[in-house]
């Protein structure tokens, strides 16, 4: 035991971790049908633990290819050919000097469209040393949904009614799209992932303990969404239509075209969706004195007719300046016009039921939602051994306009009118971000790598809200309620990332450094003064991976690293925001980052059944809180104290028969709360059950089928209790037109039973809700490939040749 600790404390730090044993790996690449070699082919030697490239070459004019000086150790070989399909060969065990492995035999690009059928894919989820990766077109049920749709049915993760996003029990998550941050609310998020169609995605990355080479932003780690990218050369796109209905009719439509010729690959992508939902929100609120005796109720039901139109495009040049350096421009506009109509009525009741006065009020708003984007990238990979540098310069803005209309009526009991208040909002928002960051890869000797790299962003906001209050036909300026709010920030990261694999372990060991300063403005008006609020703090954020393999059939891996929360800008703006008479939410200038800190420890049996162990202790915990204002209830985020969140989640891919292949997820969390606020204590504890389960059904070479289903039990943390949920959905897909394009069936919550309920116990008040949507969704989804690939002769490219095929976004 001594022993294996001295190497690896001796192999984190680099200190005499020099490999005693080196091997030679030879091979050839083939034609699958003639035998003949094929030259000029990529060929890429990577880690089997983590997948990560060891070294590159290309195929000489015999088709022969020679790796030197490899380490003992697990390995695989993929080989890519513009003309061919990628074929790799996986568990290749080097214990000898030389190993000579059986021919890599290549299918040939124009024989597979034209005379064979493709039957292989990609597994569902794939399993590495530092994240979890879900391939969205593996899961047929996903034709035709959501970005927002297929993160709430992927393993141990969790979306609520406000559209908070949650990973392994636990809020903070940040998404990132394409490993960049979106900069955006709970709920503008939630509206950008639900007009995203899932056709646009290729993968989804799951790391609750990301790399030091990754913002520290999120306290239970980050999602990163990976869009589609097409590598092919020659003239070629992809077109999806989907038209599906639930209570209403909703259309989604998706072209891709790339065009990749010499030194230039051109890409676009233009989206366009319709949808149209309806939600029903139950309110009871029950308001006790400090007796604990009733002294009144409230019920609300609330009515909401939401229509939205997605419009997206995505447009880009990359230009392979040399062999080994390519510069890339992304441009990407977005908009999301919107028109929301809402009714409700509220009823407020005496300690015996009886009604005292009754709210009838329906509410208008319109909004449209419009982002661009610039993103300038370079990549520059100096040799064969995989020494890189890489930048991207992105600028982003955020233009929302939304102007609101309330019209509520006072009535009594009897139903007869009192009077009639007449509300309206003018609220724009504009957000200006600029980011730029620079990474360097350098391979070392023995097998090991270090990463590092440079990081800044600044972030600008406004955000004003303007209310009138109607009288006579006169808007009267609401003092009380309108405000203008400022905010910037500017977080600065510098990080270090060291790698290295030696005999049956992996181990890579980082640290991040993060500056963040804010300043924000609170404007006032004749009744408010002017507040301002200022705040930098550096920390330092450590993390480490451990991975062994036991043996063929079980490798174990231990991760710890310090993650943060900062408080979105908007929860810092101080003013109190109107949403109905009964009902505000209010910011919190004083809210303080949360920080955690973050143990995992998985096991892997077979490459196929995996168990993973995560601990987080998180400080400074921030959430949203609910206080009471006569009786109307403030909707705020504060700082609790403390918590302690368990998981122990598995999950595995089981070829139970030649036609069906089982994937089941299951998970089991327990948090504990220890913090008090405002002199309400809240000290608890819960456990919750989740469990997802994905069958793919195979009924010919042409035609697959899905059923998945998923299950999240009752859960509860500080002043919350949600229910149990659960949906079941079902799919069929086929290949027509000559394999070239498909149809997909599907029905997503076949029983319409993923719906929320929930208590939240509010001092002196405990209050429930129930929201049901239209989550029955019939639709069918046809895809069409066209185009075909340039027959270009390959040509030696040394080490750079497979980047240039791997241009980055």
């Amino acid at each position: 035991m001594k022993k294996i600790l001295a190497i690896a404390i001796s192999t984190i730090f680099g200190l005499g971790a020099k490999a005693q044993n080196n091997a030679t790996i030879t091979g050839k690449v083939t034609n699958n049908i003639t035998n003949q070699v094929i030259i000029g082919t990529t060929v890429s030697l990577y880690k089997a633990l983590d997948t990560s490239i060891f070294k590159i070459v290309v195929t000489d004019k015999l088709g022969k290819y020679s790796f030197d000086n490899v380490p003992f150790g697990k390995y695989g070989i993929a080989a890519t050919n513009i003309d061919y399909q990628r074929n790799t060969i996986e568990a290749i065990e080097v214990s000898n000097t030389q190993i000579l492995v059986k021919n890599i035999a290549l299918i040939n690009t124009n024989k597979l469209l034209d005379n064979v059928v493709v039957t292989s894919k990609k597994q569902y989820l794939e399993r590495k040393l530092d994240k979890t990766v879900i391939n969205v077109e593996a899961a047929i049920t996903n034709a035709g949904s959501t970005a927002l749709e297929v993160l709430e049915k992927s393993p141990g993760v969790s979306v609520d009614k406000d559209g908070n996003i949650s990973l392994k029990g636990k809020q903070g998550v940040v998404v990132l799209i394409d490993g960049k941050q979106t900069y955006m609310g709970a709920q503008d998020l939630a509206n950008y992932l639900q007009a995203t169609p899932a056709s646009n995605i290729d993968q989804i990355e799951l790391m609750p303990n990301p790399s030091s080479k990754y913002d520290a932003a999120g306290n239970s780690g980050v999602i990163n969404i990976k869009t589609k990218r097409n590598k092919q050369k020659g003239f070629n796109g992809t077109i999806k239509n989907t038209v599906a209905t639930s209570k209403y009719l909703r259309t989604a439509n998706t072209l891709n075209v790339n065009y990749k010729n010499g030194k230039f690959n051109v890409f676009s992508t233009f989206g366009q969706s319709q949808r149209r939902n309806l939600q029903v929100l139950s309110i009871n609120r029950k308001y006790v004195n400090n007796e604990n005796i009733l002294i009144a109720i409230f019920d609300q039901t609330a009515t909401f007719n939401k229509k939205k139109s997605n419009y997206n495009a995505r447009f880009g040049v990359d230009f392979c300046a040399t062999k080994k350096t390519t510069i890339g421009v992304v441009l990407t506009g977005y908009t999301n016009p919107s028109k929301d109509m809402g009714n409700n009525i509220s009823f407020l009741k005496n300690s015996l039921g009886m009604v005292d006065s009754i709210l009838v009020s329906t509410n208008s708003e319109k909004k449209n939602f419009n982002n661009t984007g610039a993103n300038l990238n370079l990549r520059h990979v100096f040799d064969s051994t995989g020494k890189e540098l890489t930048v991207d310069v992105d600028y982003l803005t955020y233009d929302s306009k939304q102007n609101q209309f309330f019209n509520s009526e006072n009535l009594t009991a009897e139903m007869q009118k009192k009077y009639t208040e007449l509300l309206k909002a003018n609220l724009p928002t504009a957000i200006k971000i600029f980011s730029a960051k620079i990474d360097m890869t350098v391979p070392l000797k023995a097998n090991a790598k270090i990463e590092f790299g440079l990081k800044t962003s600044m972030v600008n906001t406004n955000n004003v809200a303007g209310y009138f209050n109607i009288i006579n036909n006169v808007s009267l300026i609401d003092n009380d309620k309108t405000n203008q709010f400022k905010y910037n920030e500017n977080i600065h990261a510098a990080y270090i990332n060291y790698s290295k694999t030696y005999k049956k372990w992996t181990l890579q060991s980082g640290l991040r450094l993060e500056n963040t300063s804010y300043h924000g403005n609170q404007f006032g008006n004749p009744i408010k003064p002017d507040s301002t609020f200022a705040k930098s703090y550096t920390a330092l954020f450590p993390t480490t991976f451990i991975g062994y393999t036991l043996n063929d059939k079980n490798d174990i891996g231990v991760s710890y690293g310090r993650r943060i929360s900062r408080p979105d800008y908007e929860s810092l703006n101080p003013f109190i925001f109107f949403i109905d008479k009964y009902t505000y939410e209010a910011g919190n200038p004083f809210l303080k980052p949360m920080f955690a800190n973050v143990l995992e420890i998985s096991h892997t049996y077979n490459k196929f059944l995996t168990t993973n162990f995560n601990y987080t202790h998180s400080k400074n915990l921030f959430n949203e809180y609910f206080e009471q204002l006569g009786y109307a209830t403030i909707v705020k985020e504060n700082n609790y104290g403390s918590v302690n969140d368990f998981s122990l989640s598995t999950n595995a891919e089981v070829k139970a028969t030649k036609w069906l292949t089982v994937m089941p997820y299951v998970e089991v969390n327990h948090n504990i709360v220890n913090s008090q606020l405002n002199g309400f204590s809240l000290n608890t504890r819960g456990t919750s059950f989740n469990a997802n389960i994905n069958n793919q059904i195979k009924f010919s070479k042409k035609t697959n089928g899905e059923i998945s289903g998923q299950y999240r039990s009752k859960m509860s943390r500080a002043q919350f209790n949600i229910g149990s949920q659960q949906q079941m959905s079902i799919a069929v897909s086929t290949q027509i037109l000559k394999d070239k394009g498909s149809l997909k069936f599907y029905l997503n919550d076949v029983f319409n039973s993923g719906n929320n309920t929930g208590v939240i116990n509010i001092q002196n008040t405990i209050a429930s809700f129930t929201q049901k949507r239209d989550n029955r969704i019939l639709g069918i989804t046809f895809t069409y490939k066209f185009g075909k690939p340039l027959k270009i002769l390959q040509r030696k490219t040394g080490g750079a040749g497979d980047e240039q095929n791997r241009i980055k976004s």
